[in-house]
């Protein structure tokens, strides 16, 4: 064989060949040779590799470096071609040597993979699982199972090596699993699936659940039910049932499924009905009643399509072809019917092998819709059996149907705990018995009754509603009687030995705190004051106050029943126990309702002790139930008392009532005292009102009243002075109302010093408002009450801020005096005290003084007239109103006709004829 003469060294090659001459063994210089030539054609770097090999055939490096090379070159070429049976004989020879180089089996094996050489394949992977050591078999596996996954090798070949793996690595069973899925081994993978499960070490590489590998396991034994035995289905899916509880209504539906897959609808009809009895939650009773109502419609489906493909009628008297004559001959006898023929003829019409019975199918599925309400019941009940409210609508369901109703009412009464029922589990004893009463049988419903009040309930307020139950039930039928004496048994006390033997058991049930029900004794009391005489519903009355039981209700029912049957003193005896048991604010309507009772019967016969009556009432009331007393008391005294002491109540209230009612308690206040003792007297209450610590909104009212009423009796002066102090109170900007009014009031009755003096003051009072907005802290701003003009100017000092000129001008005009009374000292500024008299000329100081001024507006006449003939001029006088007087000017009138009268007694005949002439 002839070599090209390309192949052989060139001039240029002679350098590094004299160097592998003088050192062939030397692999530094042939990879030297190696890279000088990397762009010289494959065929002469090849014939180096041969060299170099030859030379070192232990050389990793080399032959990594030519296999690579030989890999290139036949990347594109078909696996047909030539150049791959040399590539493959270049990695045997490499493997000489390196079959301890897992590189070099993977290369070789991925090669001989794509190549599609099968048995070659297989058998090179087991050489190099058998050279290589252990540690190393996760590098030839992982190309082994791809292989192995490829189409066209054999399943028998891929289930071996698979099963080979497992023994190299168990834990990648879910891969095997996986492969036999998707190979269609069905029975093999269901074993290996349920041997996972069974294992209790397992642990999934790929993060999945005990879960749903056993959701994977049922979907497996269900989609192939006739693919897989040799498994116990059932009990693994109930297996499954009892261990995941969040899947039931799915796992229920699957084993149904199989069943209907293995061609047995009434075991699943079964399942389906074992499902829905057993399940908790309405998701999964929803889950298997929509599967159960679908198989039973594909099931009518199903025999309706066999129906038409068979062209078999669907009355079992007409036959397929006869018209009805098909049993006129005996088929026993016609050899030629095949076994089904002959079992689809002999029965026929027989409805227990009949499986085209369209009727009976849709009378199922009817029957399981009419029942869904029943089933969902249940499942709520199963839920939490102690749940009345439940068994109350399972009831319902039955309308019409007593004995189903009577059967569940027994089965609620038994079912209940009352320590755990969910709702009130006495109105069930109450509604089975009304079930007799409703039907006519009222002996039953008392045995009913009977029962239930020997129930030890939860509180003791469930077992009083039976018993009032049972005791209406009796008056609904006319047994007053038999009424009387339930109430009567119904609230006995337990005797010393029933009390020492429940003590001694230890567990105290509800019958022996009945006699404290409360709702018990109302009951009784309606029934002895509807049926009973006066001394027995004493008699009760007495014993719901001897057991401590009573309300503020109860004692003015039976104060009342008192009055009723004139018992006025026993009435009010029961009051007063009111009052002493309870304390506010139970006690106020006892108290009301006493104290009006009290008065209206006795009037002013027994004043002295009404008045202790109220007296003790107002002084335990707290204040903001205290006015209405007052009121009352205050009425009392006008009405049979004296009018001053009635004032004197009305003054004492509006010291008791709370700030928020002082106002309208004023109102009252002056109201009264207008027209018992005139307006004059009002001036006392107004000054009080004003210096009692009302809030400033209030002391503005009131002083706008004030001045109103002064300007109406004449007191201009007077009413200005309360419009000068007022002005401390106002804000400009925000009391409008008060400086129109003000300055309205100038208008009709001042003159231009006071008006200009009005202007003044505003100015003054706005410019210390606006300083106050400021220089004031934030917190003081917020406040409700605004600040006076006297506490602003006392801020403004202590915040350094000079007082402005008119104000510095006020305190020289106005002087305080050092030695004021104590009473004055404690006026406020500017205010004008009603004993003070109103004098022409005269303007009353803020601190309490006089100061004498001169009218402006005057005229200089001299002391002496010089004419003698001056004229006296008359002075219109305005009469005082009759209003300002009150009940006064009617007392003096009265008087004064009286003493006429008498005077005219002691006069003679004569002089009482000449009085009446004149007259």
């Amino acid at each position: 064989m002839s070599i090209s003469q390309e192949l052989y060294p060139s001039q240029d090659d002679l350098l590094y060949e004299e160097e592998i001459l003088r050192n062939p063994f030397s692999l530094k210089l042939w990879w030297r040779y190696l890279i000088a030539r990397s762009e010289a054609p494959f065929k002469k770097r090849a014939v180096i590799y041969e060299r170099a090999l030859k030379a070192l055939p232990g050389s990793y490096k080399l032959w990594y470096a030519y296999l690579r090379e030989r890999l290139e070159i036949v990347r594109n070429l078909p696996i047909t071609h030539s150049q791959y049976e040399t590539l493959n004989n270049t990695f045997e020879r490499a493997l000489v040597t390196m079959h301890k180089m897992p590189r070099i089996w993977v290369m070789y094996l991925q090669s001989l993979t794509e190549q599609k050489l099968l048995t070659r394949t297989r058998r090179t992977f087991d050489r190099a699982l058998c050279a290589l050591p252990v540690t190393q078999h996760d590098r030839i596996w992982e190309p082994y199972l791809v292989f192995v996954s490829q189409k066209g090798v054999p399943i028998d070949t891929s289930l071996r090596v698979y099963r080979r793996y497992l023994k190299f690595d168990p834990t990648h069973i879910e891969d095997f699993i996986e492969f036999l899925i998707n190979s269609e081994k069905w029975q093999e993978a269901a074993e290996r699936l349920a041997g996972v499960l069974n294992d209790p070490q397992f642990y999934s590489i790929k993060g999945k659940t005990k879960h749903q590998l056993w959701l994977e396991l049922c979907d497996l034994l269900v989609n192939h039910a006739t693919e897989v035995s040799g498994l116990k289905v059932d009990a693994i899916i109930r297996g499954g049932i009892r261990k995941f509880t969040d899947e039931v209504g799915r796992l229920w539906t699957s084993l149904a499924d199989y069943y209907i897959r293995r061609g047995l609808p009434e075991k699943a009809r079964d399942i389906f009905e074992e499902g829905l009895m057993t399940v908790v939650t309405v998701r999964d009773f929803s889950v298997i009643f929509d599967a159960y109502s679908r198989f039973e419609e594909s099931m009518i489906a199903y025999v309706m399509e066999s129906l038409e493909e068979l062209g078999i009628s669907e009355d079992p008297a007409v036959d397929e072809g006869d018209g009805g004559d098909a049993f006129d001959s005996d088929v026993r006898l016609d050899d030629k019917l095949s076994k089904h023929k002959f079992e689809e003829k002999i029965f026929r019409g027989f409805w227990l092998k009949d499986k085209y019975d369209v009727d009976l199918r849709l009378a199922r599925l009817e029957h399981l819709m009419d029942r869904r309400p029943e089933l969902a019941n249940s499942v709520l009940l199963r839920q939490n059996p102690h749940n009345v409210e439940q068994w109350h609508r399972r009831v319902k369901l039955f309308e019409g149907n007593p004995t189903k109703q009577i059967l569940t009412y027994t089965e609620a009464v038994r079912t209940v705990d009352p320590m755990k029922a969910v709702g009130k589990p006495h109105t069930l004893w109450v509604a089975f018995a009304k079930l007799y009463e409703n039907h006519k049988d009222v002996a039953n419903a008392r045995v009913i009754f009977d029962k239930a009040v020997q129930v030890n309930y939860k509180t003791v307020d469930n077992l009083a509603s039976v018993w009032c139950e049972w005791a209406e039930m009796e008056l609904r039928h006319k047994n007053f009687k038999g009424a009387l004496e339930l109430m009567k048994r119904a609230t006995a006390e337990p005797t010393v030995e029933v009390k020492r033997r429940v003590a001694a058991d230890g567990n105290e049930p509800v019958q022996m705190k009945l006699h404290k029900s409360l709702r018990l004794w109302t009951f009784y009391v309606d029934l002895e004051e509807s049926l009973g005489t006066l001394d027995s519903t004493r008699t009760v009355y007495e014993r719901i106050l001897d057991l401590r039981i009573a309300t503020p209700q109860i004692i003015i029912n039976y104060a009342l029943l008192l009055e009723e049957h004139k018992y006025f003193e026993d009435a009010f005896k029961v009051y007063e126990r009111g009052v002493k048991i309870f304390k506010y604010p139970h006690v106020k309507d006892i108290w009301v309702t006493y104290l009006s009772k009290f008065v209206k019967r006795y009037g002013k016969t027994k004043l002295e002790r009404a008045r202790e009556l109220f007296e003790n009432a107002v002084e335990k009331a707290p204040g903001e139930d205290v006015k209405p007393l007052y009121l009352q008391y205050a009425k009392l005294e006008e009405d049979y008392g004296l009018v001053k002491r009635a004032m004197k109540v009305y003054d004492q209230a509006v010291k008791a009532v709370p700030d928020n009612e002082k106002m309208s308690m004023y109102e009252i206040y002056i109201a009264r005292a207008t027209e018992i003792f005139g307006v004059p007297k009002t001036r006392e209450i107004y000054e009080q009102a004003i210096e009692s610590g009302l809030p400033h909104k209030d002391v503005k009212t009131m002083c706008m009243k004030y001045a109103e009423l002064e300007k109406s009796l004449g007191e201009i002066d007077r009413a200005r002075a309360i419009y000068v102090y007022t002005s401390q109170l106002a804000d400009p900007r925000s009391d409008g109302d008060f400086w129109n009014k003000w300055h309205e009031f100038e208008v009709q009755h001042g003159n231009e010093d006071t008006f200009r003096e009005m202007l003044r003051i505003k100015r003054t009072v706005s410019a210390t408002y606006s300083q106050t907005h400021f220089i004031l802290p934030e917190y003081l701003m917020q406040k409700d009450q605004k600040l006076s003009l006297e506490e602003t100017v006392d801020t403004l000092k202590r915040a350094g801020v000079p007082e402005d000129e008119m104000a510095a001008l006020e305190k020289q005009l106005a002087p305080a005096e050092a030695n004021a009374p104590g009473k004055d000292s404690n006026r406020k500024l500017g205010f004008v005290s009603a004993g003070v008299e109103s004098q022409p000329g005269v303007i009353h100081t803020p601190d309490g003084g006089r100061k004498v001024t001169a009218n402006s507006e005057d005229i200089e006449l001299p002391e002496e007239s010089d004419s003698e003939d001056d004229e006296k001029v008359e002075i219109a006088q305005k009469d005082v109103p009759a209003a300002v007087f009150g009940d006064l000017a009617k007392k003096v009138e009265t008087d004064n006709d009286a003493k006429d009268k008498e005077s005219e007694g002691h006069l003679g005949a004569l002089e009482r004829i000449k009085r009446q002439r004149r007259a």
